[in-house]
């Protein structure tokens, strides 16, 4: 069983209550462009795999009837158990690999472009991981692991990842040694040299501390968020797709064919001859300034958005694979547009997505007191994009 659409509600209690502590105690963890950004990423990576090709589903069930060395005979608490701890090794690898490898890298990429640290971060989440990440736990089902028990223990991982995504728990003493904490991942989130590609595990620490990949948060060191050349856009289509962008280009431009691979199955530093990157510029935060009217406008349109999601997830079977392709197409573009938003200030697209908000009431089925009210809201969301319309950013601005 899937639990991670019952703990959605939770997660977005758990992020309010931490923006009102951090409200509360001045902290400044929280910017809200890239908060924006990362639950956008959050959106679409759930709304995505209820549009895409599930190539994992496919690819296990076959690897279940053929290639399985052996009958998976545990049952109740046992088997989540046993399921449990083969699977958070298994994901170890998956996530050091999708650090030492290009190829991973480039679904992982998205979840580590957070330049802030708090629990929208936990939810910023790839949306083309489907591609190749399933080969990582292959294994699982070659032991046999039945279906329904490997999506339960995957998503109470994944649940569990959540909450160790802030800054306001320090040391948690001997769980140090254990289990993932939020000391140890926020080490993993850091782009200082000193703590790259470290702290790997899901729920046991202890694979880290095997492998050699484990690295304690230095007091004397402060910790440096985000990858080493910043993503500097709020596009969060861009957010998923640049590394292959960036490879693809790298793979044109070098001239021998054996560094066009590896390019692709290369590690993640690799740098082809003939290729220039941008110099690393550790301690600069993208930030564009756009004006306070427009900044709220574009929080109201997401939350709006927001619950488009939540209404994709809990209500797919009734909207049928045209409605939520529909509707996924207006959330990535409407989604995109809010990232140029927030990145340059006004633009036109803006007009274009609140008359396909308008279209979207004739084209679904939807209830009649909503068509009513939809277009009446649009209609005030267009009078409040007029008056919001702040500055645009300037090269000076951008970077803090």
């Amino acid at each position: 069983m899937d639990l991670v659409p019952y703990a959605i509600p939770f997660f977005l209690l758990a992020i309010a209550a931490e923006l009102a502590w951090n409200a509360y105690r001045k902290t400044g963890y929280y910017r809200s462009n890239d908060a924006i950004n990362s639950l956008s990423l959050g959106v679409l990576s759930t709304t995505s795999k209820l549009v895409m090709v599930d190539i994992a589903g496919r690819v296990y069930g076959w690897v279940q009837e053929e290639l399985a060395i052996t009958q998976w005979m545990l049952e109740g608490w046992v088997s989540l158990a046993v399921a449990f701890v083969a699977y958070d090794f298994c994901y170890y690898w998956f996530h050091r690999l999708s650090h030492e490898r290009r190829i991973f890298w480039a679904a992982h990429v998205a979840h580590h472009q957070s330049e802030e640290y708090n629990l929208t971060t936990a939810l910023r989440q790839t949306s083309t991981g489907f591609l190749i990440g399933w080969l990582f736990y292959v294994p699982c089902f070659m032991l046999g692991m039945p279906a329904d028990v490997f999506v339960t223990v995957a998503s109470a991982n994944l649940i569990y990842q959540f909450w160790v995504h802030t800054r306001f728990v320090n040391t948690l003493g001997p769980l140090e040694y254990v289990l993932v904490t939020p000391m140890n991942h926020r080490v993993h989130h850091a782009r200082n040299p000193e703590y790259i590609d470290k702290n790997y595990g899901g729920f046991f620490i202890l694979w880290d501390r095997l492998f050699g990949t484990y690295r304690a948060e230095d007091s004397h060191l402060p910790i440096d968020y985000g990858i080493t050349r910043g993503l500097n856009s709020w596009n969060p289509l861009w957010a998923n797709l640049h590394v292959y962008v960036e490879m693809f280009r790298d793979s044109l431009k070098t001239p021998q064919l054996r560094d066009k691979l590896r390019v692709w199955y290369g590690r993640t530093d690799f740098v082809p001859p003939g290729i220039v990157k941008p110099p690393v510029q550790p301690g600069n935060h993208y930030d564009p300034s756009i004006g306070r009217g427009l900044k709220v406008y574009v929080g109201l349109q997401f939350a709006a958005l927001v619950l488009v999601g939540l209404a994709m997830t809990y209500l797919a079977e009734g909207l049928g694979n045209s409605g939520l392709a529909l509707l996924y197409v207006y959330l990535l573009g409407s989604l995109v547009i809010l990232g140029w938003l927030l990145d340059h200030g006004e633009q036109a697209w803006e007009w274009l997505r609140l008359a396909a908000s308008v279209a979207l009431v004739f084209l679904l089925p939807l209830p009649p007191w909503l068509q009513s009210l939809l277009p009446a809201l649009v209609l005030a969301s267009a009078l409040a994009y007029f008056f919001a319309r702040g500055s645009r950013k300037t090269a000076d601005q951008a970077f803090d």
